[in-house]
């Protein structure tokens, strides 16, 4: 199946998502006014970004994406105090991947490439393990969903299932996955 190339069209933003992306919002956050700001600072955030848009993703997708960043720092401003929320993101400095860490949980910088392309080797077998050890449909329906990033009305009707029952099996092979992880990458 042939991935489709994604654009961006701003203009269709506030139309087509801003309903969804306040909704969303709205059931982490529990405020009307702070939603509000969330979902247009995501606006104003994807217009500053969009040379960054690579259309691997749908726009709703690569917007929701910016907004769940913008949520978890509006969760970091409001608990400030170290040690309280354990955020854990992308340390790139650029558009789409910015994000930040709990300063104590920085990750150092790595002495040269060469261990950086073990570590990031070791690190995809672990996490190809890890997917591979979960029951068959979570590991077909976390990749669809989260590597080859299928929409997901086109998982549903690909695998004759409900979008509750994909949620359920994302939620599932997600949790299954972090402990799969902790156990065998994240070792102390």
């Amino acid at each position: 199946m042939d991935k489709m190339e994604h654009i961006l069209k701003p203009e269709t933003w506030i139309d087509k998502y801003a309903d969804y992306l306040f909704n969303y919002t709205i059931t982490r956050v529990n405020n009307h006014d702070i939603a509000k700001d969330l979902v247009q600072e995501t606006f104003f955030a994807g217009l500053r970004a969009k040379d960054n848009f690579q259309g691997k993703a749908s726009e709703r997708t690569w917007l929701v994406s910016i907004l769940k960043r913008k949520i978890i720092d509006y969760y970091r401003k409001i608990n400030s105090a170290k040690g309280q929320a354990e955020i854990k993101l992308s340390f790139y400095d650029d558009g789409e991947n910015e994000g930040r860490w709990i300063e104590e949980r920085v990750p150092q910088m790595w002495e040269n490439e060469a261990e950086k392309n073990i570590e990031n080797d070791e690190l995809k077998d672990t996490l190809e393990k890890c997917i591979n050890n979960l029951p068959e449909k979570y590991a077909v329906v976390f990749r669809m969903k989260t590597i080859q990033q299928f929409e997901t009305e086109e998982i549903c009707k690909e695998l004759d299932i409900t979008s509750s029952n994909l949620w359920v099996m994302i939620h599932r092979a997600r949790t299954q996955l972090r402990r799969c992880m902790e156990k065998n990458w994240f070792k102390n």
